[in-house]
C-alpha cells in the first residue's frame, strides 16, 4: 500500500509532463469555477433576486441534458477531439466577453444557455482524449490527473475573482479575464494536443434506430423508465397485487434504495447551492469574500480527494456515504442557524461560513468516491447501462427540480426554509444507505442476486 502510495505521485506527474495538453484544462477550470460565482454576483448587483437565478439554473440545466445527446451522438460518429475542445473552449470566451456588455436578465439566461449547451462538447472530448492517449494502465493515473487539475483550477478561478474584487471591485471586466482564461486553453489545445495515435473507431453512415435507442436510453434526459420495477400491468386479475408484491420484494434489494438516497442528496445539494451565494450576500458579506468562501470548499475538495479511497479501503465505502451525507446535514443545518442575522451576522457571519463550507467541501470529496464504490459494487453486465441510465436520469431531475424548489422557497419563504429542507432530505438519506448496506450483506451471505432487468 505505502509502496504503492509512494511512488503513484511521481508516475502521476510523469504522465502529466509526458502529455502537457492535460494542463491545457486548468485555465478553462479556473475561468468557469469563477464564472458561475460571477453570473450570480452579476445578479444581485443588478438589484436582482434568488428566483431569477434559479430560473436561469433550471433553464440552464435543461440545455445541458439535452445537449449531452447530440454531442455524445457527434463525439462517437466524428473523431475530432480537438475540434470540440475548442469549440467549447472558444464559445466559453465569447460567451464571457458578450457578458461584460449584458444589458439584461434575457440576454443573461440567453448566454447561459448557450454555456449549458457548450459544455458537454469538451466533457465529451476530454474523457474521450484520455482514453485514446493514454493505454490502459495509464489511464487511472490520467484521469486522477484530470480530476485534480480540475480542482486546482477552481482555486485558480476562486483566487482570482477574490483578488481581483479586493484591488478592483469591478465584477464585469472580470469576465473578460476568464475570457482570456478560456481562449488561454483554446490556445493550449491548438498547439498542444495532437491526432490520437490510436482514435477510437467513428460511428459510419447512418445512425440506426438501435443506436438512437440506446442512446436515448443512456441519457439524462430522457432515461425516464425505472429498470427495477415491472411496466404498469395489464388488467386482468390479480395483476395489481401481483405488481406490487414485486415491487416490495424489489426494495429490498440495494439498487433501488441506493438511487433512491443518491436523488435525495443530488436535490439536497442542489436546493442548498442555488441560494447560498445570495444568502451570502444578504448576511453582508462583500462579493470579494464570498468568492473566498467558495474557494475554502475547492482547497477541501483538493485535500480530501486523493485520500478518499484508502478512507473507503479502511472504513468502508458504506460508511464513508453514511459519514459524509451526515456531515452534508449538520452543515445545512448550520448555515440555517446562521441565517439568524442577529447571532450571525457581519465578520462572524463571513468566518462561520468560510469553515461550514470547508466542512461541506471535504464531505463531497468523500462522497464521490464513497457512493460510486457503493454502486459501482451492485452492477452487472445485464444491468449496468439501466441503472446508470436511470441514476443519471434522476440526476438531472434532480437538479432541475432542487434548483427550481429552491428559488421558490427563498423568494417566498425564506433562506432558513430551504436550507432546513435540503437538511432534512440529507438526513432522510441516511437510513435509506443504512438500508441498502443490510441488503447488500444480507445478499452476500445469503447468495441472493441483485435484481435484473426482465
Amino acid at each position: 500500500m505505502n509502496g504503492t502510495a509512494t511512488n503513484g505521485a511521481p508516475r502521476r506527474w510523469a504522465s502529466i509532463l509526458a502529455r502537457p495538453w492535460l494542463l491545457a484544462f486548468l485555465p478553462v477550470n479556473a475561468a468557469t469555477a469563477a464564472f458561475g460565482l460571477s453570473l450570480q454576483l452579476l445578479i444581485l448587483g443588478a438589484h436582482g433576486s434568488v428566483i431569477q437565478w434559479a430560473l436561469a439554473t433550471t433553464v440552464f440545466n435543461g440545455a445541458l441534458i439535452g445537449s449531452s445527446i447530440a454531442w455524445g451522438y457527434l463525439a462517437d460518429r466524428y473523431p475530432f477531439r480537438r475540434r470540440f475542445l475548442l469549440i467549447n473552449y472558444l464559445g466559453f470566451a465569447a460567451i464571457y466577453a458578450s457578458l461584460f456588455f449584458l444589458t439584461s436578465f434575457r440576454e443573461l439566461i440567453l448566454l447561459y444557455t448557450l454555456v449549458g449547451v457548450l459544455t458537454p462538447a469538451g466533457v465529451s472530448a476530454s474523457n474521450l482524449l484520455i482514453l485514446e492517449q493514454f493505454s490502459e494502465r495509464e489511464r487511472p493515473t490520467a484521469y486522477s490527473s484530470f480530476q485534480e487539475i480540475s480542482i486546482l483550477g477552481s482555486i485558480l478561478g476562486g483566487l482570482v475573482g477574490f483578488f481581483w474584487l479586493e484591488a478592483n471591485e469591478l465584477l464585469r471586466p472580470l469576465l473578460l479575464v476568464l475570457a482570456g482564461f478560456a481562449l488561454a486553453s483554446a490556445l493550449m489545445v491548438w498547439f498542444g494536443v495532437k491526432p490520437s495515435p490510436r482514435p477510437l473507431r467513428p460511428f459510419e453512415g447512418r445512425p440506426s434506430t438501435s443506436y438512437i435507442l440506446s442512446r436515448l436510453r443512456h441519457s439524462v434526459a430522457l432515461r425516464l423508465t425505472v429498470p427495477l420495477f415491472p411496466p404498469f400491468p395489464q388488467f386482468q386479475p390479480g395483476a395489481v397485487h401481483r405488481t406490487w408484491r414485486r415491487v416490495r420484494e424489489e426494495a429490498r434489494h440495494e439498487i433501488p434504495l441506493i438511487l433512491g438516497a443518491m436523488f435525495l442528496f443530488s436535490l439536497s445539494a442542489s436546493l442548498f447551492n442555488v441560494s447560498y451565494t445570495f444568502y451570502l450576500a444578504a448576511v453582508g458579506i462583500s462579493f470579494a469574500g464570498i468568492f473566498l468562501v467558495n474557494v475554502s470548499n475547492n482547497v477541501a475538495q483538493a485535500i480530501f480527494f486523493p485520500s478518499a479511497g484508502a478512507l473507503s479501503i479502511r472504513g468502508g465505502a458504506d460508511r464513508l456515504v453514511r459519514t459524509s451525507s451526515l456531515l452534508r446535514g449538520v452543515g445545512y443545518l448550520l448555515v440555517a442557524v446562521f441565517t439568524f442575522h442577529h447571532l450571525f451576522g457581519g465578520t462572524l457571519a463571513f468566518e462561520a461560513n468560510l469553515l461550514v463550507y470547508a466542512v461541506l467541501g471535504a464531505a463531497i470529496a468523500l462522497y464521490a468516491t464513497g457512493s460510486s464504490l457503493v454502486l459501482f459494487r451492485t452492477l452487472h453486465e445485464k444491468d449496468a447501462g439501466s441503472i446508470l441510465g436511470l441514476n443519471s436520469a434522476l440526476g438531472g431531475a434532480a437538479a432541475i427540480g432542487g434548483a427550481f424548489l429552491s428559488g421558490v422557497l427563498s423568494y417566498y419563504g425564506s433562506y432558513r426554509l430551504t436550507f432546513l429542507v435540503a437538511a432534512i432530505g440529507l438526513l432522510v438519506s441516511l437510513p435509506l444507505w443504512a438500508a441498502a448496506d443490510a441488503a447488500y450483506i444480507r445478499r452476500r451471505l445469503g447468495g441472493i442476486p441483485p435484481p435484473t432487468t426482465t
